[in-house]
């Protein structure tokens, strides 16, 4: 059964709890309350995705760098041209939400390895995640639910949270330091999770990677996020693909015993060893609606042989989340 089948059809399987061991660090918070908890705040788009709500589709292909099979068995790492269907989306899940606002980007990935074995990559424009467990991560939505006397967020419960969960401080930081970019073009993407490159033997080769764009990150400037256009971010992608491939390079940083890999909010030391992976080369793009990404649940634990995930739990806990975010935008819920 082809891969992509497989997973739409376990979806319901994987939100009954099939991967329950797998989450057992971390119990405290199901995936269906975070999912409510989305739908309170923003709403329920019928036939759409509960997070990364607003976003457009592209495709094109990845050519992997052989050196990598040194260390992973991945067909991605073949030097031959692997099918990519990509998606670049806004966090959160306002479907209207202004491209200007200071939130993460995503770029979701689907490798086509062959016939029955598919790869996915879904990441975020920031080096790190703002949790270290689906429970923190539960309480940061809490926390910045807006209250209904005043509409906006309230000021004492987000300094609250931050006191009481140090796990958000870095990417809140980061955030406050680093503006979105002009163009999707024009970022990056992180992996944000620890995973296991696997070679042959099974041998383990901890990695964490990122996607450099070919034309250098540019961020907005303050007076461009105050006075720019709510949307231009499809717009842009749209013009700049039809003009010229946009291309960005896979680079992977090789993690040290001793390394963090279960904690996405922690980075690892500077000056880890990097290698030079692969090229990503994006052809085409449209717009979401009847478009190849649409159909898609990017559950980043779909994987090919030679590599694996890490017992991340937040990692782990993405997977029945998507599932049961996907069940219901299949069902146009």
């Amino acid at each position: 059964m082809h891969a992509r089948r497989f997973t739409q059809l376990t979806a319901a399987c994987l939100i009954a709890g099939v991967f329950a061991p797998a989450m057992a660090e971390d119990t405290t918070v199901s995936p269906d309350k975070i999912i409510a908890e989305f739908e309170s705040i923003f709403g329920v788009n019928p036939g759409h995705r509960r997070n990364h709500t607003a976003g457009m589709c592209a495709q094109g292909e990845f050519v992997g760098a052989k050196e990598v099979s040194a260390i992973s068995s991945s067909p991605m790492f073949s030097g031959k041209k692997i099918p990519i269907v990509a998606r670049f989306s806004l966090a959160g899940g306002n479907i209207n939400a202004p491209d200007t606002s200071k939130s993460p980007r995503g770029m979701a990935l689907e490798f086509t390895l062959s016939k029955n074995s598919l790869q996915h990559m879904t990441m975020l424009n920031v080096p790190m995640f703002g949790a270290a467990t689906p429970q923190s991560f539960y309480d940061g939505i809490l926390a910045g639910k807006p209250d209904p006397a005043t509409g906006k967020p309230d000021p004492e419960k987000i300094k609250a949270y931050r006191a009481s969960h140090p796990d958000s401080l870095a990417l809140m930081e980061f955030m406050g330091s680093h503006n979105p970019p002009v163009s999707y073009a024009n970022s990056d993407f992180y992996s944000i999770h620890t995973f296991k490159m696997l070679d042959k033997k099974n041998k383990v080769t901890l990695v964490r990677w990122r996607f450099e764009p070919e034309e250098g990150v540019v961020r907005l400037t303050d007076d461009e996020i105050k006075s720019g256009p709510s949307h231009f971010l499809e717009k842009d992608f749209l013009a700049k693909v039809s003009a010229k491939p946009i291309r960005w390079k896979m680079v992977l940083t090789i993690g040290e015993p001793g390394d963090v890999q279960d904690n996405p909010t922690i980075l690892w030391p500077a000056g880890r060893k990097e290698i030079q992976a692969g090229v990503l080369t994006l052809t085409s793009a449209t717009p979401e609606a009847g478009a190849a990404c649409a159909k898609i649940n990017f559950d980043p634990l779909v994987m090919g042989a030679g590599i694996a995930p890490t017992n991340d739990p937040v990692l782990l806990y993405r997977s029945p989340a998507y599932a049961l975010s996907y069940v219901k935008r299949i069902s146009n819920q």
